[in-house]
């Protein structure tokens, strides 16, 4: 028997990166998986084809994780299509840098309202069924920044050190009803973003982490795919550093 199978999973903002990686996973896993999507369709189709292809059920949804009202709607919707929900991820997340005296407003409350404000968004909308069913796994990405802070992610960093203080708060609350909490924080993943970043800058990340290599999304999705199974049914209000070593 797979480790997931049989379970419902939400994986929010999983077009790319490390959502799409645990997406994938998921389904690898046996889960069948509800995602979400912002911007381009077409990608978001072809990923629920992608998922189909291991034999589960999969289905994306076009919804914006930092409006409170599309949360609610796409949690009742993923509950019609699929029966049930047993795992949500939040892992829909941006970032928009710059030095503190240089940040707008603006620039402050995208990266607040896409990042954390979507954690409480569909937690609070998904909670309410897993409490009925008296079971669930809730898993927030965070970043080793919420842990330690970053120059020039004073947004970002903040953001990521909500989600945790937020995850230790539900996982407190809602322990009782058998619901976990519990966040992931990646270090230094090698995605198409940072593909993009210059070589020497990513030479010296590299030689700072004790493992002397940057992580894959494969690396976050297996310890997604660990706090969503029978596993870690012990394991609640906890953060999974997924770095390497970087904070060591």
């Amino acid at each position: 028997m797979k480790l997931l199978e049989g379970k419902i999973a939400l994986v929010t903002g999983a077009s790319k990166g490390i959502g799409r990686a645990i997406a994938k996973k998921y389904a690898e896993m046996g889960a069948n998986v509800a995602f979400t999507y912002l911007s381009s369709v077409e990608k978001g189709q072809a990923l629920e084809q992608e998922l189909a292809e291991y034999g589960i059920q999969a289905k994306g949804y076009r919804s914006d994780a930092s409006d409170f009202t599309q949360a609610e709607q796409l949690v009742e919707a993923v509950v019609k299509d699929f029966g049930k929900l047993d795992v949500l991820v939040n892992n829909a997340g941006i970032t928009k840098d710059g030095l503190l005296m240089r940040m707008s407003e603006d620039q402050w409350d995208a990266v607040i309202n896409t990042n954390l404000k979507s954690v409480f968004n569909l937690t609070k909308a998904a909670t309410k069924h897993m409490m009925r069913a008296k079971s669930g796994s809730i898993i927030n990405m965070t970043s080793v920044v919420g842990i330690k802070g970053n120059a020039g992610q004073a947004n970002y960093a903040a953001s990521k050190a909500g989600i945790i203080g937020f995850t230790k708060s539900v996982a407190l609350e809602l322990g009782s009803r058998n619901i976990r909490s519990n966040a992931i924080a990646p270090g230094f993943i090698e995605t198409d973003m940072t593909d993009e970043l210059d070589a020497n800058v990513v030479a010296e990340w590299r030689k700072a982490i004790p493992l002397k290599r940057g992580g894959a999304p494969e690396d976050v999705a297996n310890a997604a795919v660990f706090l969503a199974s029978d596993l870690s049914a012990y394991v609640t209000g906890q953060t999974l550093q997924v770095d390497g070593g970087m904070l060591t």
